[in-house]
């Protein structure tokens, strides 16, 4: 195709992209509304790939704009371009692909690899072939440029450039790439790395043929010059540890030596890169064993690696210690992510009720929060990545570390320089995990030590010494409290009031922790805590308010009932709803001041009954808004999509009234919409809101079952859709409420069991389910078992053993109560089930550690339930005097009884 713009439509076009880098916003908007009409002409693409390409009298940065407009076009309307104008477009790519100028070659792969992309490979045929034959071509730029948008290639398509559909062209790719390892350019020799770089994960079938000359070949590069080819060496050998560990081994030794010298290396990207290679080691099961020779090298270059440098100090403004009063930026307050309601069991080696966080969740501590929480540095760095480093290596070889470890905190710890102070109380806090067995010894004299460094002259080092606090606040808690809890927690409530929002924010975090480990030792204090926390609602700036009702909340799931006293309520409420009388609806500071209202109205329970009605109510109306919302966008594209996040948390808030407020809630249940609003949520398409409607309807069953048991005919056959274990949280909670509805629903629940039962099934006997949901579907089959023992008894066979296994270790509650109950009845119906495995719910009788009087509903002196410690005795005696004789002569000659 040949094409030739007119004279004057490239001079507009010209026009329009120079006035598209004004800063003025009112200018972007005339911009922007100018472009959507040039968008409506054919060959507006075709001005633009002509400006990009051709035009080398017009400046570098209007020419890559051009290019990039037109990658946005080809990216949104590629599909219907017509197929001569993106031919042409093709043709004028692949002509200025070697353009002198690096910014244009590099807009120039941009716009190629969106082609490529959005058309699919497939529809190009000629771009991988005329790629790799400019490679060859003498001129740097034109091999600089085929390189670079190769590079964009591998790193988009990396699966479909190994598929057959494309004849496999890395069998060709790989090995060309591997001749330029060697290329006297350092640009050259780092595109060959990373074009290869981008098949190590996915073991593509070309690279594994050629695996050992790729390794090879990064050794010969191993110590060149140019800090990006270094960089992308490291990266490669960091992937080959995961892929390929057999092909690394007999050179373990000088690698680990050369990520020695190379997590030093002047420029930090290498030594970043580097450093991750002490991440990936610590997961290999050969760490301890190659890596205990060089560790006594290693530490220390981590723990130097942990220090601020000067960049960073000035980023994060290190040097200003008073900001109390500078308002925050919007753009300095990162997204928060409400966590949905999930209802689980406790173990046996927990205490204190109800939900925790989401099953399944990792709770791996996180370096990207509290080391230092700046927007300029919020990315993964050379700090962060130390500190992570040193924290999985100590999980590794705990208390061996020790005997190194200790002199380098020694010496940094008490150094003068506060930068290496700092990085001394950071690796402390990077052990706490690994080696707390070993710590204990020296605890003693360190927490006092980290105290007083509460009070550092140093903003950094008292925020940092709050986080190092909070990973020891487990053995503060149990220790004298006179000796430890009492001086640090007055130590984190002055630094909540600090004049440095960093170090308040860190206080916060660190107070937050503090809570979840003490619990109710926290109570003897709570007057003392709820004011400093209510003068900081007064204190804060934007940011560091959000996360002050992240403390208050988990205090309020901390402490429980015992903050339902009037003094407590008077000091804590009056700033909450002032604060909640003061957001609007679609205001995003509205989700954790519900977050936090949730875990203070289970709190408070009767105590929140003041505050109850226009919290429900307005609950229920973000609810409505949501839903109406989302059906006008389904009838019109011209209407946002609701942000649901709103619903969900007025969901949890309205479950943490039902928990809290109990039967007081049925008023407020009884004039409300709020049955026909939850039978909606509960069948979104978003998971998060049907596992927070779930739990929602579990507690309102709990709390008000009159109101519910009207709903069951369309409410059962929508749990028993949601039990996928695939989705675990949503599942967990549908789990929970089938239980929870059948205690109400009696023997009622048979019509319905037929929906539920084989899911669950599925559920307990599925491998590697998580523990919690594991816990939850055995208490449900154990309680329909109890309601329903007929239909669910000569299922016996197929769950019991694992249904003895999942509850040994919940500690004794009355789920768990119910639960064995329902398996007394169902071996009363079909004995003969139960046979097989009579050893296993011997063994999870056992289990039972309190004495309980509770009895059954109908006769208490029939209840098969521990009386005493001869409890198993006495429930094989209950169960061979009340069961068939089936079972009596199967067990005399199964376990010579």
């Amino acid at each position: 195709m040949t094409w030739e713009p007119q004279g004057d439509g490239l001079q507009q076009i010209i026009a329009i992209l120079k006035e598209s880098q004004s800063p003025d916003t009112a200018t972007q908007m005339a911009v922007q509304m100018k472009l959507e009409e040039f968008n409506r002409y054919p060959d507006f693409n075709n001005y633009l790939i002509y400006v990009l390409t051709k035009l080398k009298t017009e400046d570098e940065p209007t020419r890559s704009l051009s290019g990039l407009i037109l990658k946005n076009n080809i990216r949104m309307h590629g599909s219907t371009l017509q197929p001569e104008i993106v031919e042409y477009i093709k043709h004028e790519c692949l002509q200025a692909v070697g353009d002198t100028s690096p910014l244009i070659r590099a807009t120039v792969g941009i716009l190629i690899t969106t082609i490529a992309s959005n058309g699919g490979l497939h529809n190009w045929p000629q771009l991988l072939p005329s790629l790799c034959e400019m490679l060859d071509n003498p001129d740097f730029n034109v091999c600089e440029g085929a390189f670079s948008a190769l590079q964009k290639i591998c790193e988009d398509s990396a699966e479909i450039l190994d598929s057959a559909a494309l004849n496999r062209p890395l069998n060709v790719m790989i090995p060309k790439f591997l001749q330029y390892f060697k290329h006297t350019s350092p640009k050259i020799r780092s595109h060959a790395i990373a074009c290869i770089n981008q098949f190590i994960i996915n073991r593509s079938q070309a690279l594994m043929i050629n695996i050992d000359s790729f390794i090879e070949n990064l050794f010969h590069l191993s110590s060149d010059e140019d800090h990006e080819v270094r960089k992308n060496v490291c990266h490669g050998l960091v992937m080959l540890l995961e892929v390929r560990m057999d092909r690394l081994m007999p050179h373990m030794s000088q690698i680990i030596e050369y990520m020695l010298l190379r997590t030093q290396d002047s420029d930090e990207g290498v030594a970043l890169e580097a450093s991750e290679f002490w991440l990936s080691l610590a997961e290999q099961s050969i760490c301890k064993d190659v890596l205990a020779p060089y560790l006594a090298q290693l530490a220390p270059i981590l723990v130097r690696g942990m220090r601020y440098s000067e960049i960073d100090i000035i980023l994060l403004k290190g040097n200003v210690e008073e900001d109390d009063m500078v308002p925050d930026r919007e753009e300095d307050i990162r997204p928060r992510f409400h966590k949905s309601r999930t209802h689980t069991i406790k173990s046996g080696q927990e205490a204190g009720g109800g939900q925790a966080g989401a099953a399944g969740e990792d709770d791996d501590e996180d370096y990207d929060d509290g080391l230092d929480d700046d927007s300029s540095l919020s990315e993964w760095n050379l700090r962060k990545c130390s500190a992570a480093a040193l924290d999985v290596l100590a999980n590794v070889f705990r208390e061996d570390c020790l005997p190194i470890v200790l002199p380098i905190l020694k010496e940094t710890l008490f150094h003068q320089e506060w930068v290496i102070k700092e990085s001394g109380v950071l690796a402390l806090g990077a052990i706490a995990e690994g080696c707390m067995q070993g710590m204990i010894q020296h605890l003693p004299e360190l927490i006092p030590y980290l105290i007083s460094c509460l009070s550092d002259k140093k903003a950094l080092v008292r925020s940092i010494t709050c986080w190092t606090l909070s990973r020891y606040a487990n053995w503060v808690v149990n220790q004298p409290h006179d000796q430890y809890l009492k001086p640090l927690m007055e130590e984190l409530l002055k630094r909540i009031l600090d004049s440095n929002k960093r170090v308040q924010e860190a206080a916060c975090s660190a107070f937050a922790t503090l809570e979840e480990e003490a619990c109710t030792e926290l109570v003897p204090y709570l007057e003392y805590i709820l004011k400093t926390l209510v003068f900081a609602f007064s204190k804060y700036q934007h940011k560091n308010l959000l996360i002050l009702y992240d403390a208050v909340g988990t205090l309020a799931d901390s402490v429980g009932h015992h903050l339902n006293k009037s003094q407590y309520i008077d000091i804590l409420m009056p700033p909450l709803i002032d604060k909640w009388n003061l957001l609007k609806d679609d205001d995003k500071d509205l989700f954790p001041l519900l977050e936090c209202l949730s875990s203070i109205a289970t709190a408070l329970q009767s105590g929140f009954l003041p505050y109850c009605d226009p919290v429900y109510r307005r609950c229920i109306s973000l609810i409505e808004q949501t839903i109406n919302q989302e059906m006008l966008c389904k009838q019109s594209q011209t209407f946002d999509h609701p942000d649901k996040e709103r619903m969900i948390v007025a969901l949890d808030l309205l479950s943490g009234l039902a928990e809290g407020l109990d039967r007081h809630i049925e008023t407020l249940v009884a004039n409300s919409n709020i049955m026909h609003l939850l039978y909606q949520c509960m069948q979104d398409v978003l998971p998060e809101v049907r596992q927070s409607s779930f739990a929602l309807l579990g507690d309102l069953t709990k709390a008000c079952f009159p109101h519910v048991h009207p709903f069951m005919a369309e409410f059962f056959p929508i749990l028993g859709q949601n039990l996928n274990p695939d989705f675990i949280s949503v599942c967990n909670n549908a789990t929970w409420a089938i239980g929870e509805i059948c205690m109400k629903l009696g023997e009622e629940t048979k019509q319905y069991i037929h929906l539920v039962l084989s899911d669950l099934f599925v559920i307990i006997n599925r491998p590697n389910t998580p523990k919690t949901l594991l816990e939850n579907t055995a208490i449900t089959i154990g309680r329909l078992g109890y309601v329903c023992p007929v239909e669910v008894a000569p299922y016996l066979p197929e769950f019991v053993r694992q249904w003895c296994t999942s509850l040994r270790h919940i500690r004794d509650n009355d789920e768990k109560d119910s639960a064995f109950r329902g398996m007394c009845n169902m071996i009363t119906v079909n004995p003969a089930g139960v046979v097989p495995d009579f050893i296993f719910f011997c063994d999870a009788i056992a289990s039972w550690v309190e004495s309980t009087t509770r009895s059954a509903p109908d006769d208490p002196e029939d209840s098969p339930w521990l009386q005493d410690t001869g409890g198993v005795r006495k429930i094989g005696v209950d169960l061979w005097n009340n069961s068939r004789p089936t079972l009596a002569e199967r067990l005399v000659t199964m376990y010579n009884i």
